[in-house]
């Protein structure tokens, strides 16, 4: 009986500790930001980027800026309306000629947007 007890104890407090681990502990966070974006528009634009991590980057959500978020947002459309996943998938681009363009302007917007950020 006194076996049982210690084992029991032991586990008991394994599990306690655990779980007070797990409370504590703050969930990793990833936060977007403008270089992030820049470095994925640059590999989209030379035909590097693969779909899935266009779509990691893209479909979440950013929460401390709204520039930033429009940008992803207007990111997400031009996917829906010019991507073409299957040639990327070939080693093709990502986007059309016209989505080419687009994101090029998206791109200098926000080349601008962060320009601005660091000279104030």
């Amino acid at each position: 009986m006194a076996l049982f007890l210690l084992i029991f104890t032991v586990c008991l407090l394994i599990l306690g500790g655990m779980v007070a681990i797990l409370m504590l502990s703050r969930t990793p966070r990833y936060r977007t930001e403008a270089e992030d974006l820049l470095a994925l528009f640059d590999r989209a634009l030379e035909g590097t980027v693969q779909e899935t991590e266009w779509r990691t980057v893209v479909n979440y959500p950013i929460r401390h800026d709204d520039i930033l978020e429009g940008i992803r947002r207007r990111a997400q459309r031009l996917m829906d309306e010019h991507g073409r996943p299957w040639q990327a998938a070939r080693g093709g681009k990502l986007f059309s000629q016209e989505g080419c363009d687009e994101l090029a302007e998206l791109r200098d917007q926000l080349a601008r947007h962060r320009a601005r950020r660091r000279s104030h």
